[in-house]
């Protein structure tokens, strides 16, 4: 059973989903109404920075929520780098707030250790809302076939190249992975001092698009048994094409082996790199980090082997419920104020990222600027998830990813013996 699930909407289907309310408080509840909530108040974690000018927003927020329910929200902002461990605690001792942010691959595990409430219930009783959420997020809320995680933003890599580069050799955006070479062969014989596709060996997320747009998977689940498939035939020739652009190729250096994706982007804004995958949060920031690259950037979708698109990893957030919260219907009706209609859209302008229920996201499909149209396009109809087991975050402390691309790249193992080996150690953590 596949576990890598691809949205299915296709552009022209967004624009026939029912739309959202036009309120600032989103999309009507069964009964028409909100929650009476005098007197009581909310605890809300949101994660700290994805919004560096998040103040006025909150504050908008709250102001609507007491005017809505008369109930006050108390929104306190957490370090992600500290809020896995504050969460762990928080479960432990029967702290933990009434809602909060839940990363993409955090939801299914606090589910998994019974701290979240199930919102299907509130979903279904919203016209409309379950076929509005982008499937991809959907997914990676849902455990054990509830959903846990309100999908509330997402973001999503794809291609990223110098523009300037491309037409000054006369190229256009690669559209298979035989014109990702071509580009990178032209491109290495004219800039010998340029990385035409740099493969950073410490960035898990950077590799699976290369292992499904070869038709392969991470790993798939049949019953409760998780298994690997990074070292099934697909898989390989999709790992042996992304290493391949390095060491056979020689379109990275030594170097990048070591690289996370923040020296990918570093070294783009530095101008030495043509061809990247980054995310769709990303073109402001390297334009800011170096305003002569402006007009110079362009996006494209991720090319799957003979064409198409490769699939890529929906990174973003769920708004979770909290099964320590004291009103579960209040806490929706922050969940919902928060993740759609006009609160929505405006995190998502805000942050560069996407809403997490499509019809919030037409301006961006419609969009003929050339940053936001591809990662819109990739993410409706390319965006994945990893697979949804509370034992994934083993994989990713592990580097077992990591690790494989790594001991290809520096020549220690071959792509056989590095992907089975891989796929050995993931299955066993998938299933412990």
């Amino acid at each position: 059973m596949h576990k890598r699930i691809l949205s299915a909407v296709a552009l022209g289907a967004v624009a026939t989903l029912s739309l959202a309310a036009c309120s600032t408080g989103g999309t009507d509840g069964g009964d028409g109404g909100s929650v009476d909530g005098k007197g009581q108040e909310l605890t809300v974690w949101i994660m700290k920075g994805t919004n560096p000018d998040s103040t006025a927003f909150y504050d908008a927020v709250a102001k609507e929520f007491k005017a809505e329910t008369g109930a006050t929200v108390k929104i306190e902002e957490v370090q992600w780098a500290d809020a896995h461990d504050r969460f762990v605690t928080s479960i432990a001792g029967q702290t933990t707030p009434d809602v909060a942010e839940t990363g993409t691959t955090w939801t299914a595990e606090f589910a998994d250790a019974g701290a979240l409430l199930p919102i299907d219930e509130y979903v279904d009783a919203e016209k409309g809302l379950r076929d509005d959420l982008v499937e991809g997020l959907e997914v990676a809320g849902t455990y054990d076939d509830e959903l846990y995680g309100m999908p509330w933003y997402a973001g999503v890599r794809s291609l990223v190249y110098r523009t300037d580069v491309f037409e000054e050799l006369g190229l256009e955006a690669p559209k298979t992975w035989d014109d990702i070479v071509a580009a990178g062969e032209a491109i290495k014989a004219a800039k010998p001092d340029m990385l035409p596709f740099p493969v950073a060996g410490d960035a898990e997320f950077q590799v699976y698009p290369w292992v499904w747009g070869a038709g392969g998977e991470v790993a798939t689940l049949d019953g409760k048994e998780w298994t690997s498939e990074l070292d099934s035939k697909q898989s390989q020739e999709g790992i042996e094409f992304y290493t391949g652009l390095a060491t056979e190729h020689g379109f990275s250096s030594a170097g990048a082996t070591t690289w996370k994706e923040t020296d990918l982007r570093d070294a783009f804004t530095q101008g030495n790199v043509a061809m990247m995958l980054s995310g769709s949060w990303t073109p402001k920031a390297l334009v800011e980090a170096n305003p002569d690259l402006e007009g110079k950037i362009g996006a494209a979708v991720i090319p799957g082997k003979d064409g198409g698109i490769a699939p890529s990893v929906l990174g973003g957030s769920h708004l979770s419920i909290f099964n320590t919260t004291k009103n579960a219907d209040l806490a929706w009706e922050f969940v919902k104020m928060m993740t759609t209609g006009d609160f929505a859209e405006q995190w998502a302008d805000e942050t560069g990222y996407f809403p997490g229920v499509q019809s919030a996201m037409e301006e961006a499909l419609a969009s003929t600027d050339p940053l936001v149209a591809p990662f819109a396009q990739q993410m409706v109809e390319g965006g994945a998830s990893v697979p949804v087991t509370p034992n994934f975050g083993a994989v990713q402390a592990k580097k077992t990813t990591n690790s494989m691309i790594q001991a290809i790249l520096s020549g220690q193992k071959d792509v056989a013996t590095a992907t089975k080996d891989a796929a050995a150690e993931m299955t066993e953590l998938l299933n412990q």
